[in-house]
């Protein structure tokens, strides 16, 4: 099929000729070349920067590879003749970098709220989660790092607390006014617990804001004054140019793979955030001096870190039996065990999707046991591989709870904390077949 210069639909722009490569999710277009060095994936961002698209592109660097990806929104109505163009032009790039596209591994995850007012709701998540409102029912991450959040109405009420939390992990004078704001905003509960604070919206959704108390968010020493300690290390320069992105992106990579320590590189126009991931900054001591030399190589670029803007993300989810309930999400996100025996995280092997986390629930407590949650996952997979993807869900102890395949079905866990799996392309011409009219 050829491009056409008007509105293209997911299904379209996969059929679009030269974009085998890429694969439509929640949130645009994406593709993943594998690679053996973050000095590989810095590479391509060198080789992009010259490329002046007319639409964005975010590139996310690590140690295994790169994330290219095409952003929309719910307000762009679709892929443009530009996002053709793009996508075609990186391709181009990455493989005359010898980089071989593998995008059945790329993934969009987003959280959707079951709200009964999304007006009492929505400004309170917007302000604890720093977000942006795009269209009449979502919310998103400016920087596009973190899961958009997605409203919908709520069909009957669902009062008690849900098993399901969020942990917003910011710098500590931005945790601090997060707060404050949180109390103006109609926040139904506010527990202090020292280092954090657990606070719900006027629907009883929880978050915990932390840390508070100051100077918790920064290693003590006079070479890491950029960096900020929230969850992971993390520091965030604001460039000027795409060549500005490619030089930090380039001395970054090079020092990581001079110090042997995997770190995120994410390039948005605009600012590049470097991120060591959940807690590595604390489990090998060679993060802080890595840390210090980034930071003498971007101030020596002329770059100035922004120290309000790293942010960490995290979903816990609370669990009669860890052990169950941990397999099923390990399989349902492709996701990773923790190596540390005493933790109960799984994550994002690429390090592209936010951690989880599982805790103790009181077998007792039979009522919210019982209750369904009023937030789940959408995880948005790659057409050719989604049927797979829910097969080995069902396999790992998945109860199907709605079978909508394959635009979309919705999975419970062992104890009934769901999940929807979600296929982008083709959706819009489903629609158009039931509403011809």
């Amino acid at each position: 099929m050829d491009a056409s210069p008007s509105h293209l639909t997911a299904q379209e722009f996969q059929q679009t000729d030269g974009l085998s490569d890429w694969r439509v999710l929640g949130n645009g277009a994406s593709t993943w070349y594998a690679a053996t060095s973050h000095r590989e994936g810095a590479r391509l961002v060198r080789a992009l920067a010259g490329l002046a698209p007319e639409v964005d592109l975010d590139v996310d660097v690590r140690a295994s590879g790169v994330r290219v990806r095409l952003p929309l929104t719910p307000e762009d109505g679709g892929f443009r003749e530009p996002h053709v163009v793009a996508a075609r032009a990186v391709s181009a790039a990455a493989g005359d970098l010898g980089l071989r596209a593998d995008p059945g591994v790329v993934q969009d995850v987003q959280l959707a709220f079951d709200v009964a007012d999304q007006d009492a709701v929505s400004p309170f998540w917007q302000e604890v989660m720093a977000y942006e409102p795009v269209g009449d029912e979502d919310l998103m991450d400016p920087g596009r790092r973190h899961p958009p959040i997605w409203f919908q109405g709520l069909d009957a009420p669902r009062p008690l607390r849900n098993r399901l939390h969020l942990d917003a992990v910011t710098t500590q004078p931005e945790a601090a006014a997060m707060l404050a704001a949180a109390r103006s905003l109609g926040a139904s509960r506010v527990d202090e617990h020292g280092y954090y604070a657990t606070v719900a919206d006027a629907e009883g959704n929880e978050v915990d804001i932390l840390p508070l108390p100051e100077g918790s968010d920064r290693w003590s020493d006079g070479t890491t004054e950029d960096w900020r300690l929230t969850f992971a290390a993390m520091a965030c320069y604001p460039t000027g140019t795409p060549r500005e992105a490619a030089d930090l992106a380039e001395a970054v990579a090079a020092l990581a793979d001079e110090a042997g320590l995997p770190v995120a590189i994410d390039v948005r126009p605009g600012l590049l955030t470097i991120d060591t991931g959940k807690d590595r900054w604390e489990m090998d001591e060679g993060y802080q001096p890595l840390a210090a030399r980034i930071q003498e190589a971007a101030r020596g670029l002329g770059l100035t870190a922004d120290v309000t803007r790293p942010r960490f993300v995290q979903l816990g989810i609370d669990a009669v039996d860890i052990a169950a309930v941990r397999a099923f999400w390990r399989v349902a996100l492709g996701y990773e065990d923790d190596p540390r025996p005493h933790l109960t995280d799984i994550g994002d092997p690429r390090q592209l999707n936010l951690v989880l986390f599982f805790q103790d629930l009181d077998p007792a407590d039979e009522a919210r046991r019982a209750q369904r949650n009023r937030i789940h996952l959408d995880v948005f997979v790659p057409h050719d591989v989604a049927r797979g993807r829910v097969d080995a869900i069902l396999a790992a102890g998945g109860r199907m709870v709605r079978d909508q395949f394959p635009e979309w079905c919705t999975i419970a866990d062992p104890e009934g904390n769901e999940v929807d799996i979600a296929v982008s392309p083709g959706r819009e011409e489903r629609w158009l077949e039931k509403h011809p009219d």
